[in-house]
């Protein structure tokens, strides 16, 4: 395949450890975020002469596949006439709070990228990257034909969107398992076997909250193949919706 330019808007955790995996394998990122291209010197400066700054639209112009990594509640801010057309990767889950929560969501009515969709609706969404943490991305990477290869799941209506996806992938290191349509991708959110503690593994007993966040963002990344990603997509058990404990 040809290797694709990858944008990237949100440069937190997610967006940053994202971009340190795709410059690391070689790849062309051009990221944006709210705050500027001024604010993100350091983050260029320190993922080397693969990466450059932009605007959110900028990124999303000069992109061939696009990961949004904002939260939720910030969607509809992305800049849908540039995102047109585009492969959009999806990594947001939802997360109520007192500021914004969404009806629909906690109805079932849709899941949340089914919502992101609807903005974006002359783009392909991919639901992925929502399951597990930036530190086991850069932990778990392995070449075509590893062993010890670990599987992400992705979810998407657009069948050619899910093989560039995978395609990009498996260039950066990882085996996907095709999990069907938007409509399913509350199978490996928040709340489900799939969510998280399958790449870190079972996290020490009486843990407070914040403890456990902490331990999960830190803990060494566990590997996880392609069978045990569809098998516990397949023992999911659709809760209410939103990130809880």
């Amino acid at each position: 395949m040809n290797t694709p330019v990858l944008g990237i808007i949100g440069t937190g955790m997610v967006g940053a450890g994202f971009a340190r995996l795709a410059t690391d394998a070689g790849l062309d990122v051009v990221l944006g975020n709210s705050r500027g291209p001024q604010s993100l010197t350091g983050l260029v400066a320190a993922l080397g002469r693969h990466a450059r700054a932009a605007t959110p639209a900028e990124t999303a112009r000069a992109a061939d596949i696009v990961v949004v990594a904002v939260p939720l509640a910030a969607h509809e801010e992305l800049p849908r006439a540039e995102l047109a057309g585009k492969v959009v990767v999806d990594p947001t889950n939802y997360v109520p709070t007192l500021q914004w929560r969404s009806p629909e969501l906690d109805s079932d009515e849709l899941t949340s990228s089914e919502l992101v969709q609807r903005h974006l609706a002359e783009s392909a969404v991919v639901k992925a990257l929502h399951n597990i943490g930036p530190r086991h991305l850069l932990d778990l990477h392995r070449p075509a034909g590893a062993p010890d290869r670990t599987a992400l799941p992705v979810h998407g209506d657009d069948e050619a969107a899910k093989k560039a996806v995978a395609d990009l992938f498996d260039v950066l290191g990882f085996d996907t398992v095709d999990l069907g349509p938007l409509s399913g991708s509350w199978r490996s959110e928040p709340n489900t076997p799939l969510y998280a503690f399958p790449y870190v593994g079972e996290p020490p007993s009486g843990l407070s909250v914040p403890e456990l966040v902490a331990w999960v963002q830190n803990a060494q990344g566990v590997t996880v193949p392609a069978a045990r990603v569809s098998e516990l997509a397949a023992a999911a058990v659709r809760g209410p919706a939103g990130f809880r404990f």
